[in-house]
């Protein structure tokens, strides 16, 4: 009896020992100083913090670093060197290769000893804040070719799957922006077509899997471009889909797009499955699940049989899984206040959902390559125990501490964007937009110069999440 207690304090020690050895830190603790300059608003500081991470921009997580870059960049309105950035990072992504040794040491280790491998979405949003650069500089044809490559990045990585079961296979607020863009430019034949095609991927990708209707906005675009164009027969189908009477808008003044980024993406962690196992003819298993909360013995065999037991009987199984966190935003609504009136601004990309849904879609493909893993390390560990008994556990050990998913993201995605164009006077307009939540509201002021027959966008990012709860 004892010796059976003997065994089971030197099997919990262990367990303990390991699980504190393997709760390292994720990629966004890690980060955790230039994520706080971000959310303080000091974003010359983050990207300060940035150069000087010189393992970051040259290693393996370089293209974490010009994800950085291009977007503390773009914050500062440093458009060109955001440009710079970005550019560099999709060269990066198109070149990105199979280093054979590091897809060997990832088996015998984990994933994150590899060069970061982005998201599909954070490879369109690379697009996404180019074209926002491009519009800042007023270069409206560059800002297209981006748009449409964010599409045209989603159509090349879906075929590429051989289920192709991915939800986000168009990207609707891409869509959207393409036509505010051919809107800007006038012409309205182009803008009804993306218009047109981005009310078709809400109703038919966006509403189902993230939950994100068409926006309003969109409709009346796509009622006024159909009135521009003549199109008198969608227009009247248009009135009644959407049950709403299109209104001619003073030709007077010019329009003013606000695009609210609101908050920030969720940062990636990890949840797995363990298993200590203590053998003979008979034992306990431990199982165990961080992610769930529990961790409990189980008796197998009788005490005779346990007598048996010693270290060489211990083996540890482990195998680790990526997981999204979510940063829930502090706003939940905005509103542009113009005099006595005010408009109520749309969810036309949630981010968030589309983080979700994707790492969902991948599971199978990310479940194969961590069972890969398991099995390449389980063979590793009884090699060793062919050779040597107590060498086979201490192998069984390192490998369930080296085991971890990739916790790597791009942290300074918003987590949702919307949208919403008015119509004003030419001249000098000083604005406001209030950000609302549960406790309260903040206003944003800020001046446009409207001119005639134009269009002026206005891109605003806030900052404010609540803490990370998992």
């Amino acid at each position: 009896m004892l010796r059976y207690f003997r065994i089971l304090a030197s099997l919990g020690f262990t367990i303990l020992f390991l699980f504190f050895t393997i709760s390292c830190a994720t990629y966004y603790e890690k980060t955790q100083e230039f994520q706080e300059f971000v959310n303080k608003g000091e974003i010359e500081k983050a990207n300060h913090w940035l150069h000087e991470q010189k393992k970051m921009e040259n290693g393996k997580n370089r293209l974490l670093y010009l994800f950085g870059n291009g977007w503390t960049n773009w914050m500062l309105s440093n458009y060109d060197v955001s440009n710079e950035s970005l550019n560099a990072a999709d060269l990066m992504i198109e070149d990105q290769q199979k280093n054979l040794a590091l897809e060997g040491l990832a088996l015998v280790t984990n994933p994150s000893v590899k060069p970061y491998k982005p998201e599909d979405f954070e490879i369109v949003f690379v697009n996404y804040f180019k074209a926002l650069n491009y519009i800042g500089l007023g270069k409206y044809d560059d800002a297209l070719v981006e748009c449409r490559r964010m599409n045209i990045r989603l159509y090349e990585l879906n075929d590429k799957y051989k289920d192709r079961k991915n939800r986000y296979s168009d990207d609707a607020f891409a869509h959207v922006l393409i036509g505010l863009i051919y809107d800007a430019t006038n012409d309205p034949n182009n803008a009804f077509i993306a218009y047109r095609n981005a009310f078709d991927a809400y109703n038919k990708i966006y509403l189902e899997n993230f939950n994100t209707p068409a926006p309003d906005q969109l409709k009346l675009d796509l009622m006024r471009t159909a009135k521009e164009m003549g199109f008198n027969k969608e227009l009247r189908e248009y009135e009644e889909l959407f049950k709403m009477q299109y209104k001619e808008l003073n030709s007077d003044g010019g329009d003013l797009v606000f695009i609210w980024q609101n908050g920030f993406g969720p940062v990636k962690a990890e949840w797995s499955i363990n298993l200590s196992i203590a053998e003979g003819q008979g034992g306990i298993v431990t199982f165990s699940n961080e992610d769930m909360g529990f961790s409990f013995p189980f008796f197998m065999g009788d005490l005779s049989a346990r007598e048996q037991s010693s270290f060489s009987d211990l083996s540890f199984i482990r195998v680790a899984f990526p997981k999204y966190v979510e940063r829930k935003p502090f706003f939940s609504n905005g509103k542009i206040v113009t005099g006595d009136n005010e408009v109520t601004l749309q969810v036309a990309e949630d981010i968030n959902a589309i983080a979700f849904k994707t790492l969902q879609d991948r599971m199978i493909r990310e479940l194969g390559s961590s069972l890969l893993r398991f099995a390449v390390k389980r063979s590793l560990e009884e090699a060793a125990r062919q050779k040597d008994q107590d060498l086979g556990t201490v192998v069984s050990i390192i490998n369930a501490i080296t085991e971890k998913a990739d916790t790597r993201n791009w942290q300074t995605l918003p987590n949702t964007i919307s949208y919403h164009r008015i119509h004003l006077p030419e001249g000098k307009h000083n604005l406001k937009f209030v950000m609302e939540s549960e406790n309260g509201s903040k206003p944003h002021e800020f001046d446009v110069e409207i001119t005639k027959g134009q269009t002026t966008f206005y891109t605003f990012q806030s900052i404010e999440s609540y803490p990370i709860s998992d």
